[in-house]
């Protein structure tokens, strides 16, 4: 996929801390900062999105993931999986979200989570009463708000990417296990540059 709209200059202060903070700057804000007021908007918006501790971080991590795949957005996989790392959380199952109808090493948990990111991907959305319902009484209803917000800020990231033209930047290289392969593919669901 090629960058469908030019990289923008940022700010050095901004390129600055980026580097430091991921090694890298993201293409996606350098991308957006065509309009500064969308980009810090999206940027403000994501740091306080990492703030949110009602719904289990691996929960959340794994329903980013799902939704990435689902859209196909390459960029998204990758920071997906290297945030995984960076959250200390099991990479071996983070790296089987993709196929997690085939994979055994999730709980029915786990698995209605991503039936449920997966759901409110599809258009139109296929979220049904019984699935909210069986996740709001085991999550409670603060942690079900937020993974649902949460949820929908990925699918319009995902979203945003994919149409601007933005694939893998290379983020999940650090990582140890490779993205699983897809069901129905023969290549891994990412593969870093």
């Amino acid at each position: 996929m090629v960058i469908r709209v030019p990289k923008a200059e940022l700010p050095t202060e901004l390129r600055a801390d980026m580097i430091a903070r991921l090694g890298a700057v993201p293409e996606p804000v350098e991308v957006v900062w065509h309009s500064p007021k969308v980009a810090t908007s999206n940027l403000e918006f994501s740091a306080r999105l990492a703030e949110w501790d009602e719904a289990d971080a691996s929960l959340k991590s794994f329903a980013h993931i799902a939704v990435a795949a689902q859209v196909g957005c390459d960029w998204c996989l990758d920071v997906g999986y290297f945030q995984a790392q960076n959250q200390n959380l099991d990479l071996a199952r983070a790296s089987q979200v993709p196929r997690w109808r085939e994979s055994e090493v999730f709980s029915p948990l786990e698995r209605d989570v991503l039936e449920y990111a997966e759901a409110m991907t599809n258009t139109p959305p296929t979220v049904t009463d019984e699935l909210h319902a069986s996740l709001l009484g085991r999550l409670g209803p603060a942690a079900m708000v937020e993974l649902t917000a949460y949820i929908a800020f990925v699918n319009m990231a995902t979203r945003n990417n994919n149409a601007n033209g933005i694939s893998s930047q290379g983020f999940s290289d650090a990582c140890e296990i490779p993205p699983a392969a897809r069901p129905g593919t023969s290549s891994a669901v990412v593969s870093p540059t």
